[in-house]
């Protein structure tokens, strides 16, 4: 899986899609949350009002999608700073896939490079 992540990312331009951020939102964390909102000069409390909202799993989503941070161009205006979640995604690259196949399938109905590596990972194993 990590072969095919790395073959497909080699070739995919990521600024072309940008699914992942105009349809889904990450989850932030607390050290997310207090690192962009130093960036920001807002308390992280002000930040949390403004962008995020607690889901009804009791992690701290996007308030709204597309995100906020995504320009016109599909650049990230906090790409530097992005949150774990969005520096990891679409998380093909995980060494322990197994257990986050259900993240895996669902991240692919969102991301075409999921496809791309699911195919070569099934073609691999048919052949």
């Amino acid at each position: 899986m990590q072969e095919a992540h790395e073959e497909v990312f080699n070739e995919v331009d990521c600024l072309k899609c940008a699914n992942c951020c105009k349809t889904t939102g990450p989850l932030w964390t607390s050290k997310d949350i207090d690192r962009v909102s130093k960036s920001f000069r807002m308390k992280a409390v002000d930040f949390e009002s403004r962008y995020l909202k607690m889901d009804e799993d009791g992690d701290m989503v996007l308030q709204k999608t597309p995100c906020a941070f995504l320009g016109s161009d599909n650049f990230c205006s906090i790409y530097d700073i992005r949150p774990k979640a969005c520096r990891e995604y679409p998380h093909t690259n995980r060494r322990k896939q197994i257990q986050i196949l259900n993240l895996t399938h669902t991240n692919a109905g969102i991301c075409p490079a999921v496809v791309r590596i699911l195919d070569k990972v099934t073609g691999q194993l048919n052949a």
